[in-house]
């Protein structure tokens, strides 16, 4: 019987999409506004459907159609997100709000609503999209985004003792900077011109996502593939690190003492 995966979002999302239907699956695909989309429409064995993950309703209303359409799903990759930076202090509110909600809350809603077609069917998997930045707090003013993205690890980790007993599994995929995905163009910086103490902090950190080297960042397709191989089972990690970067900056924090790890990144920044 054919599989089914619930994937959100575009970008990373789209890549996974036709990576999965191009493997015989079928997949729901979400997006906020699916109108748009042109080539994902067009494979057979992919639906599209409207969803904003911070609106809970949108949420159960998508999960259900997916359902109807497909009869079931095995399979649901929680891959929207998005990144503020800048420092706390200079966040807007709504900002701060949106960062939550996009993701962590947004997972969450997504998590909840197919809780009760998992149960049913006896079983499931879901697939967080974090990053290494969930774990190693390796980039200064970037608070926010670091915040939701250990929400999301720990989230997973604690979920794994209420969903593991009803045979749902729980994964972790660790992403770093990953090419074409323009992520640099998403990010919303915090400002105020009337404060300059973050300046030279802020600055470093804008020279350094300016001057990545191409070749530095994670193939998108690799990610996908790491995705794929813990949907079909070929690989059972709860986490998985994907890309150079992340799996060295992990080495280095569990190597060092916290107060030693956390001065050796800032001393970069200044």
């Amino acid at each position: 019987m054919k599989k089914t995966v619930f994937i959100t979002s575009t970008g990373l999302g789209k890549l996974a999409a036709l990576h999965f239907a191009n493997a015989g699956w079928n997949v729901a695909a979400t997006l906020r506004s699916p109108e748009k989309e042109i080539e994902l429409g067009k494979h057979p064995n992919i639906r599209l459907f409207k969803l904003d993950v911070t609106d809970a309703q949108q949420t159960e209303a998508a999960v259900a159609a997916a359902v109807e359409a497909f009869g079931t799903i095995d399979v649901v990759v929680n891959n929207a997100g998005f990144g503020s930076y800048g420092a706390l202090e200079l966040a807007e509110e709504s900002t701060i709000d949106w960062q939550y909600a996009v993701n962590v809350r947004g997972p969450i809603n997504v998590i909840r609503k197919f809780l009760p077609h998992f149960r049913s069917k006896g079983g499931g998997m879901f697939i967080n999209i974090s990053s290494f930045i969930g774990v190693t707090s390796a980039i200064p003013v970037g608070s926010l985004y670091t915040m939701s993205k250990f929400a999301l690890e720990g989230l997973t980790e604690a979920l794994y003792y209420e969903l593991e007993p009803l045979n749902i599994a729980l994964r972790l995929v660790e992403q770093g900077g990953s090419r074409d995905n323009n992520f640099q163009n998403n990010i919303i910086w915090n400002t105020n011109p009337a404060i300059t103490a973050y300046d030279n902090i802020t600055s470093k950190v804008k020279t350094l996502f300016n001057n990545l080297d191409p070749k530095a960042l994670d193939d998108p397709q690799d990610i996908v593939n790491t995705i794929y191989a813990l949907a079909t089972g070929e690989s059972k990690a709860f986490r998985t690190l994907v890309g150079d970067a992340g799996k060295n900056l992990v080495a280095m924090r569990r190597e060092l003492p916290i107060e030693e790890y956390l001065e050796k990144i800032a001393a970069n920044f200044r």
